[in-house]
């Protein structure tokens, strides 16, 4: 199919000003071929025309499949997945670095962005629809893009696992899902860490799912991923800006918002930023059992990524290392390992040293280490956790 013919083909639909759902494209391609081509050349071209003006055109069967996590476009012949066996390369083909900077450019108008020569780049959440989650998008035209338009596709399918599917899947065992629950039973606070693909979000939502049904959780997030099974879990997602570069609405106001909403439990699903702060004032000021996830490749970098974050909303390192050790109790952190298996791989908590904070660990890859009795110093804990 020729570009002349798209072009016509999109200027009907123009000129019509139908919505470019598959009945209307297949309309305007069979009357634009005005009974010139056969059966099966109409019906290729209307796959084509479809791959042009309706949603993710060719990367559609590959955002479809549930194990798909991203997809990457560098090239008309460069079109890779990400899923559990990492990096694999698709047959999805272009016909050119045109269609590819067409496909960029319609995926930024359904997120509100503007994607061309004087904006060469875009970051947005397409709407959701169809059998998979939040799709953010990613763009970078030529020159900026020096070999050519690239898209990235990330697939934020919802997170529903509770603890003892995921102990099923081998995140943990049985001991680690009776630690788990502890955590959540007893109300203390936790941040879940590990790197990008580790398993965060799946993580906090199972435990979220074990919260007391009796108990009003307010989440704030900023692309709805997480939803657990649970009968009164609140979910405030953050707003980008329009096109204008107006009305957006941030995590930081959201956090603030969540509090007058009278949390039982206050959940940030990831902190990038200034809302570090205000969580951590929330949580040193009566509400107990919140919890946030954060990017870090160790435990032991979780003080210092805090306060990074922290410092983004101005608060001092003094400042953030007195309220991080009173707020968050215990450190979950998750791996992704070699084998594509997500693992929880340790937990630690927090405690307060001269000049700095550290995380001390207490139980790693399925065991207890020397300093357990940090986290079962109590006689509760000790009756749930006796010595071994």
């Amino acid at each position: 199919m020729s570009t002349e013919f798209v072009d016509r083909v999109r200027n009907r639909l123009a000129g019509e000003r139908r919505r470019a759902d598959p009945v209307a494209v297949a309309a305007a391609v069979r009357a634009e071929a005005g009974g010139a081509l056969g059966q099966e050349a109409v019906l290729d071209a209307v796959r084509l025309a479809r791959d042009e003006f309706v949603g993710a055109g060719p990367l559609a069967p590959l955002l479809d499949d549930p194990a798909t996590t991203d997809v990457l476009v560098t090239g008309p012949s460069e079109v890779w997945t990400d899923g559990p066996g990492g990096l694999v390369r698709s047959g999805i083909r272009f016909p050119g670095e045109e269609s590819v900077r067409r496909l960029a450019q319609r995926l930024a108008l359904a997120a509100g962005r503007r994607l061309d020569d004087a904006q060469p780049f875009v970051d947005g959440w397409l709407p959701e629809t169809g059998p998979h989650g939040r799709i953010r998008v990613h763009a970078v035209l030529p020159p900026v893009a020096a070999n050519g338009t690239c898209l990235s596709l990330r697939v934020l399918r919802p997170a529903t696992h509770d603890l003892a599917a995921l102990r099923e899947l081998g995140v943990f065992d049985a001991a680690g899902e009776k630690l788990l629950r502890s955590v959540v039973d007893r109300r203390l606070a936790f941040l879940v860490t590990g790197g990008t693909g580790a398993g965060k979000t799946t993580l906090l939502a199972a435990l979220l799912g074990a919260v007391d049904p009796a108990e009003r959780i307010v989440c704030v997030e900023d692309a709805g991923e997480l939803r657990p099974s649970h009968p009164q879990f609140v979910s405030l997602v953050a707003r980008p800006p329009n096109v204008e570069g107006a009305g957006a609405v941030g995590l930081p106001e959201l956090v603030r918002q969540a509090l007058r909403m009278r949390p039982d439990r206050l959940i940030v699903g990831e902190v990038r930023g200034a809302e570090v702060g205000a969580l951590l004032v929330a949580l040193n000021t009566g509400h107990d059992g919140g919890a946030c996830t954060a990017h870090a490749n160790s435990p032991a970098e979780v003080p210092a990524r805090i306060e990074a974050l922290a410092a983004l909303g101005g608060l001092g390192r003094e400042a953030v290392q007195s309220q991080l050790v009173a707020a968050i109790r215990v450190v979950l952190h998750m791996r992704r390992g070699a084998d594509g298996k997500r693992r929880l791989a340790e937990v630690g908590v927090l405690r307060a040293a001269p000049g700095r904070t550290r995380v001390v660990p207490v139980w790693r890859a399925g065991r207890w280490t020397a300093d357990r009795h940090l986290f079962t110093s109590t006689e509760a804990w000790r009756a749930d956790f006796p010595a071994t």
